[in-house]
């Protein structure tokens, strides 16, 4: 996730030319591309700060100007934070939960089974249950109700008393739900951030940044984000109505900013603007402790260092999505939504052990996966599609991701089972990773409309969707023919973003202090990535089942510990471990390497080319 910057190139006689240190094709086949910025505004802000001028050269390669880069490094929500009115419907739904507060009704809260859905749903009711409201929250399971809101939920909610419901994460196509919802006098607020088509569904607020009528500006918010301005919303609503007096006292809403970090690292959102404050205030709050679940959470993932950006994404948002991928759904908004430490603990050893579950369905069914798509010739179409009838539902976005990763193009992985209402038809629930240009959530939204799919959407990296048996070739065809026309006609050429070269010896643990005053890191600000030149490789072996650790050395005797996950069996791995003195360009990102108690530096590999001859 910190790491993950491959976007498509164009054009193989470009590549050469541009690509850095003359890397047009690495050991893992991709191009190398310096990241973009004025050196001599790099050089200004290195001066500004008083650090190193390659601190000021990474700066430079995000957009930052000189003028920028105080708030770039010290991003606050006062300088940040948006009115939430600005975002369509959101005072008519704050009107109607502040007036269901005040009236003392039960309030719903419809959420979704990954990190996004279940800190959604989590903030929403530590919100409402300060305000002593009864909340009931409701995660469909994955297997039997699939994604986004059904009637029969709904209204089962309904009957426990609740006539508002609040979708989160989910609901901005649920049509046909909602109008059953409707119907029966339920006011249902969805509070969602996918893609929306110009109909909307009949609820009585639809809060989306990613609505076609929204100018708001906020369409890079994952659903988390939307909440926490819902949340301020209903809280200044409550405030203008005279709610606050006596001994009734305003939340502290800063106190949830982990729940928000946590949903936006995971969901892959860009790491700008306000996107990046929520992130970084976040993490100060997660450092406090106060949540009882995510405490357990780190414990059980044996984080025993500071939690940043990379442990939300590696560690913790795993953890919580095993849940809704193999378990209980519910498993993750209840252990976010818990202030019992005890109750805390035994859910997370549960999602321990069902993580480590996930690890193994997800390895056999990328597995056949992959042997799928070799039989069928990978190199020959835009997108990759791999089906299976006993694959686990809830990894196949875990394998569509690797699938992605592997084959440099969008890929969609279905699940087949047998279809309720007719046992001799097959049902796919389908899930869908892009690349940079290629709107795989617009396109899933096309085939919905043209027919061919029993639901789906998503947005620009991701998509969701379930298809009948007798539509999956016409959708496959409708797929392929989308996605080649938004490819370049060279087709997509991966590359990696280059920050910079480095000498084996200035990679100090003085440096990678400095470098990590430039986080949060993920999506829209990657972690810097430089280039050791001209390394050998002086030992390696094997870790793990499949990873390489080795020793660089450069000619003046210097020595940096290195590993390269998941590496074995592949042609980076196979040059590291043979370790024939070969002289290497090795490209990853700088750690600090805590080990024994020492401070030393190691670095990840993200990728390597042979040096002689470039």
């Amino acid at each position: 996730m910190t790491g993950a910057d491959v976007s498509p190139g164009h054009g193989s006689a470009s590549i050469e030319a541009a690509a850095f240190m003359g890397v047009g094709v690495s050991l893992t086949g991709r191009r190398w591309r310096q990241r973009s910025g004025d050196d001599r505004v790099g050089l200004a802000i290195a001066q500004r700060l008083g650090v190193p001028e390659v601190v000021g050269r990474v700066i430079a390669g995000r957009g930052i100007s000189v003028e920028a880069v105080e708030q770039f490094l010290n991003p606050t929500l006062r300088g940040l934070l948006p009115d939430p009115s600005s975002l369509k419907d959101m005072d008519r739904a704050a009107g109607r939960i502040a007036d269901a507060v005040i009236a003392s009704e039960p309030i719903a809260i419809f959420g979704d089974y990954d990190v996004d859905g279940a800190t959604s749903t989590a903030l929403l009711a530590r919100f409402l249950g300060c305000l002593d409201v009864d909340v009931r929250c409701y995660i469909p399971d994955r297997r039997g109700e699939g994604y986004g809101p059904n009637a029969a939920a709904l209204l089962k909610l309904a009957e426990q008393g609740a006539r508002i419901i609040v979708t989160v994460d989910c609901g901005t196509t649920a049509h046909e739900p909602l109008k059953v919802a409707a119907d029966a006098g339920i006011s249902v607020i969805v509070v969602d951030h996918h893609a929306a088509e110009p109909a909307l569904p009949p609820a009585y607020a639809v809060i989306n940044p990613n609505r076609l009528d929204d100018d708001s500006g906020l369409g890079t918010l994952a659903a988390v984000g939307v909440a926490f301005l819902l949340v301020i919303a209903v809280n200044r609503a409550l405030r203008q109505a005279g709610h606050y007096q006596g001994d009734r006292r305003e939340p502290d809403l800063l106190q949830w900013l982990d729940l928000v970090a946590l949903g936006t690292v995971c969901d892959v959102v860009p790491l700008t603007g306000l996107n990046r404050a929520l992130v970084a205030q976040g993490i100060k709050i997660m450092a406090q402790r106060r949540n009882a679940g995510l405490v357990a959470l780190a414990d059980s993932a044996s984080v025993a260092e500071r939690i940043d950006a990379y442990h939300l994404g590696y560690l913790l948002g795993p953890r919580v999505n095993a849940g809704g991928r193999v378990g209980k759904s519910d498993l993750g908004a209840r252990l976010l939504g818990t202030d019992d430490p005890g109750e805390a603990a035994e859910i997370a050893a549960v999602l321990e052990g069902l993580n480590a579950e996930r690890r193994e369905i997800e390895a056999q069914v990328l597995a056949e996966a992959v042997a799928q798509v070799e039989g069928a010739g990978a190199g020959a179409a835009s997108i990759v599609l791999a089906s299976g009838r006993e694959w686990h539902p809830g990894v196949i976005g875990i394998v569509a991701s690797r699938l992605k990763e592997r084959y440099d193009r969008p890929a969609c992985v279905i699940a087949w089972e047998a279809d309720p209402g007719n046992p001799g038809h097959l049902i796919g629930k389908g899930s869908g990773r892009s690349v940079p240009g290629v709107d795989l959530g617009a396109a899933v939204i096309a085939a919905r409309q043209s027919g061919l799919l029993l639901g789906g959407g998503g947005h620009r990296m991701a998509a969701g969707f379930t298809v009948a048996q007798d539509h999956y070739e016409a959708f496959a065809a409708f797929l392929e023919r989308r996605v080649r026309d938004l490819a370049p006609a060279e087709g997509i050429v991966p590359e990696i973003g280059i920050d910079g070269a480095l000498a084996l010896g200035a990679a100090t643990p003085d440096l990678i202090t400095t470098l990590s005053g430039l986080g949060p890191f993920g999506a829209g600000n990657a972690e810097p990535r430089f280039v050791l030149p001209r390394v050998r490789v002086a030992k390696a072996d094997i870790v793990g089942s499949a990873h390489v650790r080795c020793f660089l050395v450069a000619g003046a005797g210097e020595r940096l510990k290195a590993i390269a996950f998941r590496a074995v069996g592949t042609p980076l791995g196979d040059a590291l471990l043979a370790s024939s003195g070969a002289s290497l360009h090795i490209a990853g990102h700088l750690r600090l390497d805590l080990w024994q108690g020492r401070s030393g530096v190691q670095m990840l590999i993200d990728d390597a080319a042979y040096a002689a001859g470039l």
